[in-house]
């Protein structure tokens, strides 16, 4: 907003501003409201006759700055909106709402907001880089022994969760891209960290099925090691051109601006061009992982 430097007035615009299009959106918002003329007034401290005036009568120029504030606070909408320069309604708060919200992770891959992101991205590009090995390949006995508290619960368990994503997974013209540390599996193999307490059995097993189940999925499920000492990347999820999910540990920082999106696309496409292990590799990196298993 540009005011005139003499008086408060906006007599003087740098953008155009269609003094149709402000009439037509206080009638919105006046409609929206409920209210009739005075009630609205009223509710935003002005005279009735001064919003009569700015929906009835000629209008030679802009309403007083202090008069567009108070119109848009009681309608909660932007005073740029209202003046016709975005397309934006929000105010700004809820504007930084619209873009970026949290969504609380429940410490298991059972969340319904996740499994929502996917099925409305569904036909589009999904790629993920997740903390570690994609809880989409787990078995049952690596998924409680990460998630122990998630099986004590009444309602879905992991193992549920897995399952509705291989199955939407399954269906035609899906696809699924992963970018992960080519140490998560090494560690897991050797047994190292949290993976010490799992049998060497247990480990061999679910590196079997990995690889089996990486092979039967390929080219639908494409899955990307990259070197940990080289590249680093929070863990995220790119649902289409829908949103973008940042895992913070406790939640998701959930982005839905076009710009957020196409940035962590882009990341997500850096980490692939520095892969050292390519899909078509993967299961056979598994294997050979496997028969390192002691």
């Amino acid at each position: 907003m540009i005011y005139n430097p003499v008086g408060d007035d906006f007599t003087t615009m740098r953008l155009p501003v269609s003094h149709e299009v402000f009439r037509e959106r206080v009638s919105l918002v006046l409609a929206r409201s409920g209210l009739n003329y005075a009630a609205f007034a009223r509710k935003a401290g002005l005279d009735r006759s001064t919003l009569s005036q700015l929906l009835t009568g000629p209008m030679p120029r802009l309403p007083r700055a202090e008069t567009l504030a108070a119109i848009a606070k009681t309608a909660r909408v932007s005073v740029d909106w209202l003046l016709g320069l975005s397309q934006r309604e929000e105010m700004g708060a809820e504007i930084i709402e619209a873009v970026m919200q949290f969504e609380p992770y429940p410490n298991s891959p059972v969340s319904d907001a996740f499994l929502s992101w996917l099925k409305e991205a569904q036909g589009s590009r999904i790629c993920t880089v997740p903390m570690g090995m994609p809880d989409i390949l787990k078995t049952e006995d690596v998924m409680r022994h990460e998630y122990p508290l998630a099986f004590e619960s009444r309602g879905p368990t992991p193992v549920d969760a897995v399952r509705q994503r291989l199955e939407l997974l399954s269906q035609p013209h899906q696809q699924l891209e992963v970018a992960t540390t080519q140490d998560a599996f090494a560690q897991f193999a050797g047994g190292f960290g949290r993976w010490g307490a799992l049998p060497p059995e247990s480990r061999r097993r679910a590196l079997a099925h990995m690889s089996e189940l990486a092979n039967e999925l390929y080219p639908s499920l494409r899955i990307y090691l990259y070197d940990a000492g080289s590249s680093y990347s929070v863990p995220f999820t790119v649902f289409g051109a829908r949103r973008v999910a940042v895992f913070l540990g406790s939640s998701y920082l959930v982005l839905n601006s076009a710009s957020h999106i196409e940035m962590f696309a882009a990341r997500f496409d850096a980490l692939i061009r520095v892969a050292v292990v390519q899909p078509h590799h993967f299961g056979a990196h598994l294997h050979n992982l496997t028969a390192q298993i002691r």
